[in-house]
């Protein structure tokens, strides 16, 4: 009787898990095994874009990474790869008119039973040239040769290195980059200048007319980019000047508008400008032109009110300088996000950037900079401004390839080449051992490594 139970309760159990004469155990584990199904990029492939890419593979079922160090390209280990789903996502910066073989061992990739799937291996070649989805000629007519060069090694390079660069303390001047070299050894490949006190030039404290600062940044081979805090009177008539909102009352939609007084200070203002950029024309230097940043946040006064008077000032500006023939320029708009009504339009802008500060997290900044890429997809995407935020190998790491990147100021700091405080390697924005590890990433550029753009 207890044997009879015995068989009785084995049977049973046989039932319940459906187990039949012709499957066994292993036959069912093999069946779980994650196949793989397809791959973005195509093992064979001849003309594939170079830059930043992201490789998917697609998967039968859901999977984890198992063993990071089973992924490869071209022999080397890949630090950007997630699996989310059914999906493996490899981020990759590819050069062009290269070979390249992706390689996943039979240990990195785990299905929900534990089980691993089959070694994957995708061979495929990257096209020659410049990657098409960065559009190839400047919004400027009749562009100068030195920006159209310096233009095309930021397109060529886009995606596979970025440039490093460093802020003007106040308006004119190199002393960061200088601050830069003094504790690494190396200047950053681009430096940043401000014509924020142009309602005050010339005098003896500030004069624009004189760009000899600028001219031996170029001529020591680095690249210039200029923006401007543009000072208005904070009041009509008044002989103090403001850029901030909550200090003038100087109205952008009435500065659009033929005729007003703000229009007439405006127009006064672009001819001063203009003034300083041709001598910079003159001079064969092509300048990463930066007007009226970061609009959308609206603590400047030209984004106090509305996107359209926003766009219309952009274009009145860009128009009056074409008027000019300054085609030295190359155009940036900075972007604050989710502002795409505030664009000027693809016909007067070359380069989209941002400004991030105090963000340390490299999810919300890859947020950021896959915003810009998927809504500007033919524009170069840099970071115009930044303070404390991830190290740069972490976000490049994370699939985030800026054109250039560049930290604020710390005015006291480097206010005096010659004090004490310049000789200490703390920083507001980017201290000393922030630089030496970007400057230790072979994914950067410094001056000393730049072509010749002239």
């Amino acid at each position: 009787m207890r044997l009879f139970v015995l068989i009785l309760i084995v049977f049973n159990q046989l039932s319940i898990f459906g187990c039949s004469s012709s499957e066994s155990i292993d036959d069912r584990q093999i069946g779980t095994r994650p196949l793989f199904i397809q791959s973005s990029i195509q093992s064979g492939a001849q003309d594939v874009s170079f830059g930043a890419q992201t490789i998917t593979l697609v998967f039968d079922q859901n999977i984890v990474l198992a063993n990071n160090d089973a992924i490869t390209l071209n022999g080397d280990k890949l630090s950007n790869v997630v699996a989310a789903f059914k999906d493996l996502k490899i981020t990759v910066p590819l050069l062009k008119s290269t070979s390249y073989t992706l390689k996943i061992a039979n240990n990195a990739i785990k299905g929900p039973t534990g089980l691993f799937a089959d070694a994957i291996t995708v061979s495929f070649q990257t096209k020659e040239g410049t990657d098409q989805s960065v559009k190839s000629k400047l919004v400027v007519s009749s562009a100068s040769p030195q920006a159209e060069k310096l233009y095309g090694f930021l397109r060529e390079n886009f995606g596979k290195k970025t440039l490093t660069g460093a802020m003007a303390n106040v308006s004119w001047n190199t002393n960061e980059a200088e601050w830069i070299f003094k504790h690494t050894g190396k200047y950053p490949a681009l430096n940043g200048f401000d014509i924020l006190h142009l309602y005050a030039s010339p005098a003896s404290w500030i004069n624009y007319s004189d760009t000899k600062v600028l001219e031996n940044w170029w001529n020591a081979n680095g690249v210039v980019t200029l923006m401007w805090h543009w000072n208005v009177p904070a009041t009509n008539g008044s002989s103090d000047y403001k850029f901030y909102t909550k200090e003038t009352s100087f109205d952008i939609s009435k500065a659009v508008e033929e005729g007003t007084y703000e229009n007439g200070i405006i127009k006064a203002d672009l001819d001063k400008a203009a003034d300083v950029l041709v001598l910079l024309k003159n001079k064969n230097i092509p300048i990463l032109w930066r007007p009226l940043h970061e609009a959308a946040g609206k603590w400047f006064w030209w984004g106090a009110k509305d996107a359209v008077s926003y766009r219309k000032l952009w274009v009145l500006m860009f128009d009056y300088f074409q008027s000019k023939g300054l085609n030295n320029l190359i155009w940036v708009w900075t972007s604050e996000t989710n502002d795409k009504e505030w664009y000027p339009g693809d016909a007067y802008v070359d380069i989209v950037s941002c400004d991030l500060y105090n963000r340390v997290d490299n999810n919300t900044i890859l947020t950021v900079y896959n915003y810009l890429r998927s809504n500007y997809s033919d524009k170069i995407i840099t970071l115009s401004e930044f303070g404390s935020i991830s190290d740069f190998t972490s976000q490049w790491n994370s699939g985030i390839y800026w054109s250039w990147l560049m930290p604020w100021y710390d005015y006291n700091r480097t206010l005096e080449t010659n004090s004490a405080n310049f000789d200490e390697p703390n920083h507001q924005h980017a201290n000393i051992n922030y630089w030496k590890k970007i400057m230790a990433s072979d994914n950067v550029l410094t001056r000393d490594q730049l072509p010749n753009l002239k």
